[in-house]
């Protein structure tokens, strides 16, 4: 089984430190759980975008991409349903 590194840019490390340590409690398991199964049930493609994913925790969102052949998962955005898409 193939195992993926995961790397949060940024933006994403900006707006996790903006949020709850409950909040961050349940998000960072999710985004570890990626580097196993970078496509979990429940996770949808994005339209319009080549290679972006998004995940729901909750009322949150991350946005991500994979690459299969370096085996990265890079954490593009994580923020709250009503503003991630903004």
């Amino acid at each position: 089984m193939k195992t993926y590194q995961v790397v949060l840019s940024k933006t994403a490390e900006k707006e996790l430190s903006k949020m709850s340590v409950k909040v961050v409690g349940k998000i960072i398991p999710v985004l570890l759980e990626l580097s196993s199964n970078p496509r979990p049930v429940g996770c949808k493609k994005l339209k319009g975008f080549d290679n972006l994913w998004r995940v729901r925790i909750g009322d949150y969102r991350a946005i991500y991409s994979i690459d299969d052949v370096i085996s990265l998962i890079d954490i593009r955005e994580i923020g709250h349903r009503k503003e991630i898409y903004k």
